[in-house]
């Protein structure tokens, strides 16, 4: 048995944390949200209100954090994890966040004598409950080895991306992508209904022609052909168009510092921007289909 501070209980991180006790771990769940440690004791961790009580005596820290602010401020400031933490700890980090701080944290991490690996996830909410989930892994290779055997227990997928802050290079090229991707799925879609042919009739098409793409067949945004997807649950979440749009807007200030055109990531973080805008961006992010088709 492991004692693991899991400090971020979002959505995600719930499930994590309670494949982590189902193997057997000793969990304690720390969250600003009181619902959150409710829900994470119910599952089987112990709730705890301050980092000092989550990671005296951890082996593991895991965070998973909104934003790169607050990775700095869990683990850097003061009466943060690297003040508390015991020499031998291993930090895990899956929040999505930015590359320069991911690489910032880790490298005060170990300038202080601290395994540590920036691991971001993909998988959304349903894969996190079925520890089904794709790590992306960024430090060094021993570290990795290190946290593997936790990883495999919420992951279906792991995968050492290299050195630190790759494991959100990965994560935020990858999502780039997708964005893309949907987006694009969206506007054939939008297309084949405007010019006479169903939704049901182009996917069966398209989905075994060179058009076929995960948004298309495992997540189809246009209502009918995929009733598991959320274009037939009112594009309930799912992935949030808020969270894509942060990934986007990651995407970009990466490919900005590195002078890497990316003009459909900017196309994409744009039109995101306007769900947003509109107050949309609760939607899953198949939603941006009602902003294709006008329905918005």
């Amino acid at each position: 048995m492991t004692k693991i501070a899991f400090i971020g209980l979002g959505n995600m991180g719930i499930g994590m944390a309670t494949n982590l006790v189902k193997a057997g771990h000793e969990v304690r769940a720390l969250d600003i949200s009181e619902d959150a440690i409710t829900r994470a004791v119910k599952a089987g961790c112990i709730g705890v209100g301050t980092t000092k009580e989550a990671v005296e005596g951890a082996e593991v820290v895991v965070t998973m954090l909104p934003a790169g602010k607050h990775v700095r401020m869990v683990y850097g400031d003061e009466g943060g994890v690297f003040e508390i933490a015991e020499q031998g700890t291993l930090f895990i980090d899956c929040s999505t966040i930015d590359v320069a701080t991911a690489r910032a944290v880790i490298s005060t991490a170990e300038h202080k004598g601290f395994a540590m690996i920036d691991a971001p996830v993909s998988g959304g909410v349903g894969g996190a409950a079925a520890g089904t989930l794709t790590f992306m892994c960024g430090g060094t290779v021993d570290t990795f080895k290190q946290a593997k055997p936790l990883l495999d227990i919420m992951g279906k997928n792991v995968f050492h991306a290299g050195d630190a802050g790759n494991g959100q290079v990965a994560k935020i090229a990858n999502n780039m992508l997708l964005g893309i991707h949907m987006i694009g799925t969206c506007e054939a879609f939008n297309l084949a209904e405007k010019l006479g042919l169903d939704a049901q009739t182009f996917y069966d098409i398209s989905s075994t022609a060179s058009g076929q793409n995960w948004s298309m067949t495992s997540y189809c945004p246009a209502p009918g052909p995929l009733p598991s997807a959320p274009s037939n649950n009112d594009y309930k979440p799912g992935f949030a168009a808020a969270m894509m749009l942060k990934d986007l807007r990651l995407a970009q200030e990466a490919a900005t510092t590195a002078r890497a055109a990316t003009p459909l990531g900017t196309q994409a973080e744009a039109l995101y921007s306007l769900m947003e805008a509109s107050g949309k961006d609760g939607l899953d992010f198949s939603g941006i289909m009602k902003l294709i088709n006008g329905t918005l």
